[in-house]
């Protein structure tokens, strides 16, 4: 049996996932942040995007969309912490454009520095949503 590390998702609303993993990929800010069994401790910030679990004895990768949030890692345990985490299944494509338009939308009608910056948080995460959904698309295919 490979060694795994216990790894928890929350959002604001409930507990995403809890269970064992072989490897969790996380959306860091500068990079992709491969976590396995034993990882050094750590605390950082993750950016919107795909977090890829690997559960043992299964070929596939569950994904789970996150807006962002905090990692966590010692060395049995990975805890991400975010406002908004949704499982991949769970993703709406025609959301995702909608708020994409909006958010591009808003960026060319800004009116002040805050609303510029709340369009292109809004626009990162519905970029994030797309990519996830299409990575869930090449899966299956």
């Amino acid at each position: 049996m490979a060694m795994t590390i216990h790894v928890d998702i929350v959002s604001a609303e409930a507990s995403i996932y809890a269970g064992l993993a072989e490897y969790v990929i996380v959306p860091g800010e500068m990079g992709e942040v491969g976590i396995h069994p034993r990882h050094a401790p750590m605390l950082t910030r993750i950016k919107p995007g795909s977090v890829r679990i690997k559960k043992p004895q299964e070929d596939t990768e569950d994904l789970i969309f996150v807006s962002g949030g905090i990692l966590e890692v010692q060395p049995h345990v990975v805890t991400i912490l975010s406002d908004t985490a949704v499982r991949g299944a769970d993703l709406d494509e025609a959301r995702a454009l909608e708020a994409k338009q909006r958010a591009e939308e808003a960026m060319k009608n800004r009116t002040s520095a805050m609303e510029y910056a709340q369009a292109e948080a809004e626009l990162a995460m519905a970029v994030a949503q797309l990519q996830a959904i299409e990575k869930l698309r090449r899966r299956k295919a």
